[in-house]
């Protein structure tokens, strides 16, 4: 499962040369090269922790065979890897960052021969929250009132993106207790958030009109379908075409682009709409990517054309908008949405876990 075709860097970024995907700085010019500074230390943590959780999902995937065996080999190899970035910065590819972690740990699962360790939970996620897609949408639809509309359509893709299974506390609460997506909507964390664009954006909202937007959707479950999939439906009713922008290979329980091509087409009605609104300008682009991070040097060609012309550019989740691309700058109007996770991101932002941000700019 290799990725095909050649990568492109993504068209609107606007200076390509002071491009840096990783929002956090893990080291400094002057930090010393074979020493592992706090920041890159802080972060190994973070994916030492998820260790027992991947290995959980791996153990159960019966495509594999002698799945908790190789699933075992998976926690050692990784672990050990980790451990070799303690003692050197610069082995296995380093220094490390959040981008070259997950691309190691996705590496050594494959090598395994797992390819999809979450798809059974995913499976199980879209069709509970297809099942409750019409329901979300009739009551959006049913506030009259545009700017309080808009508000409730954001507060869904935050309490969609709750579904994490990447960030080691939502696995473990999520494998006891499930969640619910009305609740969460009710339980986000009082504003402001620790950024906090909200108001400026609506006010943009109801004066602009946007041709064409491309959103680079995060995880599978409520999150693309009850908080994303609702937003863009109101896109659409508002005459703007919008290209969602999903992984081409599994990673975590991010939603693939064939994954969401079937889910749309379930969702679509006879005549190809989505609760009444017609769904023909909503495309599916393959990404190129295949983790739950994303540099945005790196894309596919099929993405770089049909983005090229888009006035509104979005980057959802944890790891798209804000661990990766929260300061990336674009030739158009840009939003950055996702829920703080990990304490660390909390620590570097400045704001409290579960919190949330909204970062928007206007070109």
């Amino acid at each position: 499962m290799e990725k095909s075709g050649e990568m492109v860097g993504f068209p609107l970024l606007l200076d390509t040369d002071k491009y840096e995907a990783c929002t956090i700085t893990y080291r400094l010019p002057r930090d010393h090269l074979n020493q592992l500074t706090p920041t890159e230390l802080s972060w190994i943590h973070v994916f030492l922790n998820s260790v027992p959780s991947f290995k959980k999902r791996a153990e159960t995937d019966d495509t594999v065979t002698d799945a908790p065996a190789r699933a075992q080999t998976f926690a050692l190899r990784y672990t050990e890897i980790l451990e070799d970035f303690k003692k050197d910065p610069q082995s296995h590819g380093g220094p490390p960052d959040g981008i070259l972690l997950c691309r190691i740990r996705e590496q050594v699962l494959r090598e395994l021969g797992f390819r999809d360790i979450f798809k059974k939970v995913k499976e199980e996620e879209n069709t509970k929250a297809m099942s409750l897609f019409e329901k979300v949408v009739r009551l959006n639809d049913d506030i009259e009132d545009e700017a309080k509309r808009v508000e409730n359509l954001v507060r869904g893709i935050f309490a969609g993106n709750v579904f994490d299974l990447g960030a080691a506390q939502l696995a473990e609460l999520f494998s006891k207790d499930g969640m619910s997506f009305l609740a969460s909507c009710q339980n986000l964390v009082p504003r402001p958030w620790v950024i906090d664009d909200l108001d400026k954006f609506i006010v943009n909202w109801c004066k602009k009109s946007w041709k064409k937007a491309v959103i680079f959707v995060d995880n599978s479950g409520a999150d693309v379908i009850l908080g994303i999939l609702p937003f863009a439906r109101e896109l659409l009713r508002r005459g703007t075409q919008v290209v969602l922008a999903a992984n081409d290979l599994p990673s975590i329980n991010d939603i693939t682009y064939t994954e969401l091509i079937e889910i749309i087409s379930k969702l679509k009605d006879e005549q190809g709409k989505l609760v009444g609104v017609d769904a023909s300008n909503l495309l599916i682009a393959n990404s190129g990517n295949d983790l739950p991070v994303i540099d945005l040097s790196s894309v596919s060609q099929e993405l770089a054309y049909l983005a090229s012309d888009a006035d509104l550019v979005i980057m959802e989740g944890m790891g798209r908008g804000i661990e990766t691309n929260l300061y990336a700058q674009f030739r158009c109007d840009s939003l950055k949405i996702g829920m703080v996770k990990h304490q660390e991101v909390a620590d570097f932002l400045g704001g409290r876990l579960y919190d949330c941000v909204f970062k928007y700019d206007d070109f």
